[in-house]
């Protein structure tokens, strides 16, 4: 699929990473190729439970061959475990996109929902519903950490415009939008 842009999205988690492929054409229409969840257990060692993060991410990365990673950004919680767990996650994913020669962005759970759903605050349900009804699927991608990295994956091509897809002509102001994100970063 050459004109299409292949996302890998991630819902960072220690006991369940969602991850979730799509191809984002230029007219922003998406088909699924992949989804699913990498699981570790709660009672193994905090460092087998990331190499076992990794090992799955690095399978859907062998696999599937995407062209760009989006990751969760991870927010403030209460729950200080929680974050933590996700910190490190999502650390492992972005250090494999790096390891892989992929750009790879992070997205807060609010500009997902609203690139999605129009409402940043959406529930989880309307995400599920409007990723299925985007990808064209008869049902309710699940869990929702599954649905939520395939909500990464979307949010990231239609975020990014039409500079994310492959043999897109860029208009003069993302040209110079394009231009200013490349300068900030030296």
């Amino acid at each position: 699929m050459a004109s299409a842009l292949r996302v890998l999205g991630i819902d960072p988690g220690l006991t369940r990473c969602g991850v979730g492929v799509v191809d984002v054409r230029r007219d922003r229409s998406a088909s699924l190729v992949h989804v699913g969840v990498v699981r570790s257990s709660p009672e193994a060692p905090i460092e087998q439970r990331l190499a076992t993060i990794a090992a799955g991410i690095r399978a859907v990365l062998a696999e599937h061959r995407p062209d760009v990673v989006a990751v969760e950004r991870v927010f403030a919680q209460q729950n200080r475990s929680t974050v933590m767990g996700t910190a490190q996650a999502s650390g492992i994913a972005l250090l494999l996109a790096a390891e892989h020669g992929l750009p790879a962005a992070t997205h807060t759970p609010s500009e997902v929902k609203a690139a999605i759903t129009g409402y940043g605050s959406a529930e989880k349900l309307q995400v599920q519903t409007m990723v299925a009804r985007v990808l064209g699927l008869d049902a309710l991608p699940q869990p929702a950490d599954a649905a939520d990295a395939l909500a990464l994956a979307l949010c990231h091509a239609w975020r990014r415009g039409p500079s994310a897809t492959v043999g897109a002509v860029l208009t003069p102001a993302q040209r110079a939008w394009a231009e200013a994100e490349k300068a900030s970063r030296r």
